[in-house]
């Protein structure tokens, strides 16, 4: 979805990075059209096995065949739509919504905000789709994917006076961990070991959050690059 809109408020003096209303309305239209799509070759498929006596599922595949016309193809065809339309609210429920302000950043996703006070933002850049937010520690505030294109939100940003970058300014500062790796402080090793059984696993993205948010709290910023994990120490430690 690169193609959103930062928006403008001059009344507030706040950018919301967001995606407009027409391409919120196409992705709901070409959801509802698929799962429309996907009810109408339910209804063939099941037409298609009870005509093949030997072919398996045939006890719901009959039972699909016994509704009458047309509430058979309008139930099919409107439960696809649905099932669309809820995979679309899904989607853009876990999408990362950014509001820049002169007085603070707001990333919301889930429902869930995350606030960053203005004097708490050194630095903000985006690593690849992710955008990250640098503290005065020179630890990492926040990592989140963000869809928006990187021209825009570099423009948001600067336009509220924030100091951006063109890439990550530590980059060179991190190497990739191995289990036992020297120089790590009490538990952190522990914790990547843990986090690295997680990747393995494709786990859920929270439950890798809050591992990295645990590294942080010890002074380790931890970055992926596929199932692998790099990371650094914060100057500070």
């Amino acid at each position: 979805m690169d193609d959103l809109l930062a928006q403008r408020h001059p009344t507030d003096k706040t950018t919301v990075l967001a995606q407009p209303a027409w391409m919120v309305a196409l992705v709901y239209v070409v959801l509802a059209l698929l799962g429309a799509g996907a009810g109408w070759l339910v209804k063939i498929l099941a037409e298609w096995l009870v005509a093949l006596p030997w072919a398996p599922m045939q006890g719901p595949a009959k039972l699909l065949a016994s509704v009458p016309e047309p509430w058979l193809t309008i139930g099919l065809i409107s439960a696809g739509t649905v099932l669309g339309l809820i995979v679309g609210l899904i989607a853009q429920y876990e999408e990362l919504s950014v509001v820049v302000s002169a007085e603070r950043i707001t990333l919301t996703r889930k429902g869930k905000d995350q606030e960053f006070a203005r004097d708490r933002v050194v630095q903000a850049f985006l690593d690849g789709r992710q955008l990250v937010l640098i503290g005065n520690d020179e630890g990492e505030l926040a990592r989140e994917t963000c869809d928006v294109s990187a021209q825009r939100v570099a423009g948001a940003f600067r336009v509220h006076g924030y100091a951006w970058a063109d890439e990550d300014p530590y980059k060179d500062e991190f190497r990739r961990w191995v289990p036992d790796m020297p120089g790590l402080p009490q538990g952190a090793d522990a914790l990547l070991k843990a986090r690295a059984r997680l990747l393995e696993k494709k786990s859920p993205t929270e439950d890798l959050r809050e591992m990295r948010e645990e590294l942080a709290r010890l002074g380790v910023v931890v970055r992926d690059e596929g199932r692998r994990q790099h990371c650094r120490l914060n100057r500070g430690w």
